[in-house]
């Protein structure tokens, strides 16, 4: 079993930045895949960054590609995602999520998919105003 804590959350004025922390335990943190997804209210769950075992590889969901960075410190079993010049669109929910398969060559259409991810967080809340 993976526990998930994520931290950072809270209220940015939009073009403001903020960083996200999520810390995991439970299992050897550099064996788990990592992503980040996001529920605003009265929409579905939705991809916003996944990243590999490594921190070799990184994917990114279009609508926040080149303003959201992920990454990883597996001595400190955690991934992060810098969020730069935010949006009011941005306000969320934010999931930290964690994948223990051990399946090669995943593509990003797999750390796309929510179903990709067996252990997820309790979520913190973003706001961004305008």
């Amino acid at each position: 079993q993976v526990q998930l804590v994520e931290s950072g959350g809270g209220l940015v004025q939009a073009g403001g930045s903020l960083r996200l922390s999520c810390a995991a335990s439970g299992r050897t943190f550099s064996s788990l895949r990592m992503g980040w997804f996001r529920q605003a209210p009265g929409k579905e769950r939705e991809f916003v960054s996944g990243i590999s075992w490594s921190g070799s590889n990184t994917y990114y969901a279009d609508s926040v590609k080149g303003r959201f960075t992920i990454s990883r410190d597996n001595a400190k079993n955690t991934v992060y995602l810098q969020m730069n010049s935010v949006k009011p669109e941005d306000t969320a929910v934010y999931y930290c999520a964690a994948d223990d398969s051990p399946r090669r060559g995943a593509t990003n259409i797999y750390y796309s998919q929510s179903g990709s991810y067996d252990f997820w967080g309790q979520g913190t809340q973003v706001t961004v105003s305008s």
